[in-house]
């Protein structure tokens, strides 16, 4: 290698050592790992419209580094508002994959849906950690456990795919936990423009609640560029985007409804996959 390029290839060596030395540096909640569905298109034409969609679960958007997102709760409504079937589903080491056959016009609602327990306590004075469903809970936690806490975790990661022109159908939503019901079709999102949205917390209006939004390619800068809005009493919120590109956007809640009388608090989450057309 010449001594040029050597001295470039050194350079940029060093850049990235001190990036990544700042980034661990940075606040944990801007390394939180991200759940994220990430369709390979989110508006299609054609007489025989496919998507694949990724699903993964990392720090950096959308890039594959950490885990995979399990797809046995995957639930996908057709614009008629009908359950639909993934196909050729796969998991590897770092992300799942599947494909979806848009087999009516409109739009199709994709989504992760997930209600587990967390629970922690102590054995002889020794703090055990353990995490899965309702049916399990009884037979996993053994009947010396003290101090025992359990929490009811529901989490809802979607993001949302249109074959023509966009419908509403489908996008209904159920009445349990953190939900979104788009006021702007979140297949109709321009760069420049500003979209409304409605959260819901059990079919009612989520209030005063924090919503993260963070633009994808955080692996390529230095910067997480969010940005966040609140929601109104209603549960509306607005968003102006600033660029065109695929979009990351998060809240959540905790409280104390829950539907396992062993458990006391509920963590709920909501995250959306939306892409932002150029104008």
């Amino acid at each position: 290698m010449k001594p040029s390029l050597m001295s470039a290839a050194s350079s940029r060596l060093a850049v990235r050592a001190a990036l990544l030395a700042l980034a661990a540096l940075a606040p944990l909640a801007a390394h939180a790992h991200r759940q994220w569905l990430l369709p390979s298109a989110t508006v299609l034409s054609g007489s025989d419209p496919w998507v694949t969609v990724d699903a993964a679960v990392s720090n950096d958007l959308f890039y594959f580094e950490h885990v995979p997102m399990r797809l046995d709760n995957l639930q996908v409504t057709a614009p008629d508002g009908s359950a639909v079937k993934a196909e050729n589903a796969a998991t590897g080491k770092y992300r799942s994959t599947f494909d979806l056959h848009l087999t009516q016009p409109g739009t199709y609602r994709v989504a992760v849906v997930n209600n587990g327990l967390f629970a922690s306590y102590k054995v002889d004075g020794q703090p055990k950690r353990w995490r899965g469903t309702a049916e399990t809970f009884a037979g996993a936690i053994p009947a010396n456990a003290q101090d025992l806490q359990v929490t009811q975790a529901e989490g809802r990661i979607e993001s949302f795919v249109t074959a023509g022109k966009p419908s509403d159908k489908g996008l209904r939503t159920v009445g349990r936990g953190l939900e979104l019901a788009p006021i702007t079709h979140p297949n109709d999102l321009v760069a420049g423009d500003t979209a409304s949205f409605r959260l819901l917390l059990d079919g009612k209006p989520a209030s005063n609640l924090k919503v993260a939004v963070v633009p994808g390619g955080i692996r390529y800068r230095d910067q997480l560029q969010e940005f966040s809005a609140t929601t109104d009493a209603e549960g509306k919120f607005s968003v102006k985007w600033p660029a065109p590109g695929m979009y990351w956007m998060e809240a959540e809640v905790k409280d104390d409804k829950t539907t396992f009388k062993q458990a006391r608090s509920r963590r709920a989450v909501y995250a959306v996959t939306l892409e932002v057309l150029p104008q």
